[in-house]
């Protein structure tokens, strides 16, 4: 990554919730070596650190080991750190007409009605894990694990701005008409990326997304 940047690696996406919560308390306090540390960004198994030029990199790296290491021993004070984070987190909305053309599919693929899988879709809140794939498209971690679902063996070539899917432990929408080969649950008229909008995406890391069913609504 350079020499301003670590890449640190871990086993799966809850060990880096885990581990990007611990070091985004540490540089928030700006204390020793995190005070160098101008950005995290979280993605499916790796945290990049992006430093200031001249940081000392042995240093940040050693730290994060470190961090690393108390992980397991100490999930209660990162319990607490956790809390302090989603405090300032906000949580959105995203209103969905579940019409999707793969709705019936996931249902058989999970042992759940439709309106079941609507029904855990929306009954249990998920948060944005990181960003990737497009500008605006975030990767939604913790919601209801019965939905894990595997991708479509068959992709298509164009899926609309808007759609709401699922792929393995994800959920995700679609902000621009692209290809894509997850299960398309409904889809959302929210907007998902504008450039004239500080922050330009409307779902960062850390936010905490609740589906909403329009049609229980109306």
């Amino acid at each position: 990554m350079g020499d301003t940047a670590l890449l640190v690696q871990v086993s799966d996406i809850g060990e880096v919730l885990a581990l990007e919560a611990r070091l985004a308390t540490l540089v928030r306090r700006g204390e020793g070596v995190w005070a160098s540390v101008d950005d995290l960004v979280p993605a499916a198994r790796t945290v990049l650190l992006v430093s200031r030029p001249g940081a000392d990199l042995g240093a940040l790296g050693t730290a994060v080991r470190d961090v690393a290491r108390t992980l397991d021993a100490d999930m209660r004070t990162l319990d607490e750190d956790k809390r302090t984070l989603d405090a300032d987190m906000r949580t959105v909305e995203i209103h969905v007409r579940y019409d999707g053309p793969d709705l019936d599919e996931v249902a058989r693929l999970v042992g759940l009605t439709p309106r079941q899988v609507v029904a855990a879709h929306t009954g249990t809140s998920w948060q944005v894990g990181f960003g990737g794939f497009a500008p605006g498209f975030a990767y939604l971690v913790g919601g209801d694990p019965r939905l894990e679902v595997p991708r479509r063996a068959e992709p298509r070539t164009r899926v609309p701005a808007g759609a709401v899917g699922l792929a393995g432990q994800f959920s995700g929408i679609y902000p621009r008409e692209s290809p894509g080969g997850w299960q398309l649950l409904g889809t959302t008229d929210a907007p998902l990326w504008d450039p004239d909008r500080d922050p330009p995406a409307l779902l960062t890391p850390g936010t905490t997304v609740q589906f909403v069913d329009v049609a229980a609504r109306s």
